[in-house]
């Protein structure tokens, strides 16, 4: 009976046009029976929850560009994947965490569960700076936010659609403050514009400038930069909080450009440190030079050399020596040079502004509370995010864009915000989450694309705003109820499969049946 399941099964994956391609890339790879058959499980789970995935999302890529993307990654950037059960002598090697992502190695080590897999397949196939050098600091710690918030967004389909429902476990999600970071992201910029950011391989496009044009076209120059600026700040510090390896990096650059303006404090002081740096310099050179040029020398600088070296790292002749010794030479005509730099006068002020404008991020880390600055942050930019999304409501002119707004923000509304509430539930946001969800019901009603159910706006929106806190897939054949008990009027949405609890919407005394546009205990389609 299993076999004929097994059988079954694989029938379905293979009349998948991107089977065959899955298969000639499994030949080439020395992954065992267990890998591919999660792999094809990975596979299959994506394409039963692709379609109400797109439904509930709107915003994203095609199934064809989600599958092909993930076997080019196996193809290119997976060599070895070893499947590892919990608690097991192998799993050791990955300590208490679920999986090992090696780029260098090509090398994923994972649990066998198929959407950690799909992570791994996304993190190992990132570039780690996708960020130009020219940004200081923030070309590592923001390509990190955006490379963990995209590898999280691309296990979402498999992770919360099954095909029947859509459910969000938060524990599921491997940093919930990173995918809400780069929901909002993609809300605001597209999710189109940051796939080409992610995985660009050209590198002459600063994606980075392009990505600020356009928050600051679209939604205003100081408002703009305000968010961006807070998207920067928020990067380092989650770089700080989440990653030990990058803490260390980032506390040892703090130390090194505290020190270096501390030295700028004492002017005097700084120029006869950079003098003396000069003149030992410059001895050093003067040395190498007669060293070079006088065979005794030469061969007494070996002798010196060598015997203070081990016999691995021994040098073999005179004539590497030279080679060596000409090497240090141009290497501290080279600090030479930076140290002349320095004290020019004209371009001493712009040394000092370079390292202030590096310091701007790193005293962040002054915080006393890291946790407390970020979830600081993380608000103002849901508050900044949600009078944008007013501007881009307002520019709204047909019914299919209205639609497509109903279900992004209800989507919004619905990401976790930690483990125990959604965006919606967080109190600080629900005076702002509210008005926009408002001005949405309003516009939708004046534009025919849902049933107005009370000419009161605010008695319209109790009986309506509960489309933006369900998870039924399909908003467009939602049916709403109302009832009356005792002395309270209720709402209530369902579709064929899912019932939502009955809401209280008012009260007899304060709600005449004339100010309904619904007839009692009757089912309505909300959108029309």
């Amino acid at each position: 009976m299993q076999k004929k399941k097994n059988d079954n099964f694989i029938e379905k994956i293979v009349r998948k046009d991107y089977n065959n391609e899955l298969e000639k890339v499994l030949e080439k790879k020395y992954f065992n029976e267990n890998v591919k058959s999660v792999l094809l499980n990975m596979f299959y789970k994506i394409e039963i929850g692709y379609k109400d995935y797109k439904k509930v999302k709107q915003d994203v890529e095609t199934k064809d560009e989600l599958i092909q993307r993930i076997i080019q990654e196996i193809k290119n950037n997976c060599e070895t994947i070893k499947l590892v059960q919990p608690n097991s002598e192998e799993s050791k090697i990955i300590g208490n965490k679920t999986f090992l992502v090696e780029k260098n190695k090509k090398r994923i080590i994972c649990y066998p569960i198929e959407r950690k897999l799909l992570y791994c397949i996304a993190k190992i196939s990132k570039n780690n700076e996708i960020i130009k050098e020219k940004y200081f600091l923030i070309n590592k710690t923001l390509s990190n936010l955006l490379n963990v918030g995209n590898n999280i967004n691309t296990v979402e389909v498999m992770r919360d659609f099954n095909g029947y429902s859509w459910t969000t476990i938060p524990r599921e999600i491997e940093s919930i403050k990173h995918n809400l970071i780069y929901q909002v992201l993609r809300i605001l910029v597209g999710n189109e514009f940051l796939n080409k950011w992610i995985y660009n391989n050209e590198y002459i496009i600063d994606y980075l400038e392009i990505f600020e044009e356009n928050i600051t076209k679209n939604y205003g120059r100081v408002e703009g930069t305000e968010l961006i600026e807070g998207l920067k700040q928020l990067s380092v510090l989650m770089d700080v909080r989440y990653d030990r390896n990058s803490k260390k990096e980032i506390l040892k650059l703090k130390e090194e450009i505290e020190q270096e303006l501390n030295q700028l404090e004492d002017s005097r002081k700084f120029v006869q440190e950079l003098t003396n740096k000069k003149v030992d310099l410059t001895k050093k050179i003067k040395h190498i030079d007669e060293t070079i040029n006088n065979q005794k020398m030469l061969k007494q600088e070996y002798q010196k050399r060598n015997e203070a070296l081990p016999l691995n790292e021994k040098i073999f002749s005179i004539r590497i020596l030279s080679k060596m010794l000409e090497e240090e030479r141009d290497t501290y005509i080279e600090e030479i040079e930076k140290l002349n730099n320095k004290l020019n006068p004209q371009k001493y002020l712009s040394y000092r502004k370079n390292l202030e404008t590096k310091e701007k991020y790193l005293i962040l880390l002054n915080s006393e509370n890291i946790d407390k600055e970020i979830d600081k942050l993380i608000i103002n930019m849901q508050k900044q995010f949600l009078k944008f999304y007013e501007l881009k409501l307002k520019r709204a002119q047909t019914k299919q864009e209205i639609i497509d707004m109903i279900y992004e923000f209800r989507y919004y509304c619905m990401i976790p915000y930690d483990q125990e509430k959604t965006i919606d539930q967080v109190k600080s946001l629900q005076k702002e989450i509210e008005k926009v969800q408002k001005q949405l019901i309003q516009k939708a009603g004046q534009l025919k694309v849902i049933n107005v159910f009370s000419k009161k706006e605010e008695l319209n929106y109790k009986m309506v705003k509960n489309i933006f806190h369900n998870r039924i897939i399909n908003l467009e054949q939602v049916y709403i109820k109302v009832t009356k008990e005792n002395d309270q009027f209720y709402v209530q949405l369902f579709d064929e499969n899912v019932f939502e609890e009955k809401n209280s919407f008012g009260n007899i005394k304060d709600i005449s049946k004339k100010d309904l546009e619904i007839r009692m205990n009757k089912k309505v389609k909300i959108f029309l």
